[in-house]
C-alpha cells in the first residue's frame, strides 16, 4: 500500500448522551486542550496534539481498564495536580505512589468510567503524551505478543519499541508474558500488557480505535485485515478483530459530510445500511 498507510489512528470513547461533557471536562484536566468539531452525535478534542473523538452512542457499552490511557506527565506537581482533578467522583485502581517501575505512577477511573495510567516516566523514543494501553487478560492472558505482532504486520511505519516480560518469581505464574510493551502503528504509540488475575471484563464497544482512511482501497484493505483470524464485521464501519477489540475503519471526508447541515441526515441514513463503509453511496447520498 505505500506510504499511503501513515494515517490518522485515534480513540473513540462510548458515552450515554454526555459526549460533550465529557470533552470539556477532560479540557480542563488536561492543558494545551480545546474542543474539535461538534454535533449532536460527536464531539471532539485535542490535547497535546492528539486527537479524541466522543461519542453519543447510548446505554449498551460501559467503560473497563481493558483499554486506559498510559499518560506521561514527566513534572511530579502536575501529576499530582491532574490525578487530583480525574479521581473526583472516580476510583482509585493503583494508588499514586512509588513502584518499582516507576517513581510516581497511579492508576484510576474516572467519573465516566475511563481508565487513566499516570506516569512521570517519559520513553526517549517518543513525545507522545497519551498511549492507549491494552490489557489482556481472561481468555485473552498471554496473548499481547501476538496482538503486537498481529498490528504491525497491518500498519505502515510500525515497530516496536519496548517489551518487558514477567520473570519466574512472579507470583501469579505469568514468567515469560509482558508486563509492559510499547509499539508504534503509523506513527502512534500503543501500549500492551498481560494479567493472569482474574479480571471481570474485556475488550468491548465503549473505546475503539478509528483510522481514517483516504480512499476505498485503504478501507478494503484494513477491514480485511483486522478481520482476519476470526474478527467480526458490526454496522456503520465497525469492527471487531480476533482479540475483540473494537476499531472503526472511516474515510477521511467522512467528518465533512456529517458536517453539512444538508447532507447529514442522509449520510447517516446511508451507513446505517452499511458494514463496511461504501465511500462512493457515501458521497452519493
Amino acid at each position: 500500500m505505500g506510504n499511503a498507510l501513515k494515517k490518522a489512528i485515534y480513540p473513540c470513547l462510548w458515552f450515554d448522551g454526555n459526549a460533550k461533557e465529557a470533552a470539556e471536562f477532560y479540557c480542563s484536566v488536561f492543558s494545551d486542550s480545546t474542543i474539535g468539531e461538534e454535533n449532536p452525535m460527536v464531539v471532539t478534542f485535542n490535547s497535546s496534539g492528539q486527537k479524541f473523538m466522543c461519542l453519543n452512542g447510548g446505554p449498551q457499552f460501559k467503560f473497563t481498564p481493558a483499554i486506559s490511557f498510559y499518560t506521561i506527565i514527566p513534572d511530579e506537581t502536575e501529576i499530582q495536580s491532574i490525578w487530583d482533578k480525574l479521581i473526583i467522583n472516580g476510583r482509585a485502581l493503583m494508588p499514586m505512589d512509588s513502584y518499582p517501575w516507576s517513581k510516581k505512577y497511579g492508576w484510576l477511573q474516572d467519573k465516566f468510567g475511563v481508565t487513566w495510567q499516570l506516569t512521570v516516566d517519559k520513553p526517549e523514543y517518543s513525545d507522545q503524551k497519551f498511549i492507549p494501553a491494552l490489557l489482556f487478560s481472561g481468555t485473552n492472558f498471554g496473548k499481547a505478543e501476538e496482538a503486537i505482532n498481529f498490528y504491525t504486520a497491518i500498519f505502515e511505519s510500525s515497530s516496536v519499541k519496548l517489551i518487558s516480560r514477567y520473570g519466574a518469581d512472579d507470583p501469579n505464574g505469568q514468567d515469560g508474558t509482558i508486563n509492559h510493551a510499547q509499539f508504534e502503528l503509523s506513527g502512534q504509540l500503543f501500549a500492551a500488557m498481560d494479567s493472569a488475575v482474574v479480571h471481570n471484563f474485556d475488550f468491548n464497544e465503549a473505546l475503539s480505535i478509528v483510522v481514517e482512511c483516504k480512499d476505498q482501497a485503504e478501507i478494503d484493505y484494513f477491514w480485511e485485515k483486522l478481520i482476519e483470524d476470526g474478527g467480526k464485521e458490526s454496522q456503520c464501519g465497525w469492527l471487531k478483530d480476533k482479540f475483540g477489540v473494537s476499531w472503526q475503519i472511516v474515510p477521511e471526508i467522512l467528518s465533512k459530510l456529517m458536517s453539512d447541515p444538508e447532507r447529514s441526515g442522509r449520510v447517516v441514513q446511508a451507513f446505517m445500511k452499511m458494514k463496511k463503509f461504501d465511500i462512493e453511496k457515501l458521497k452519493n447520498a
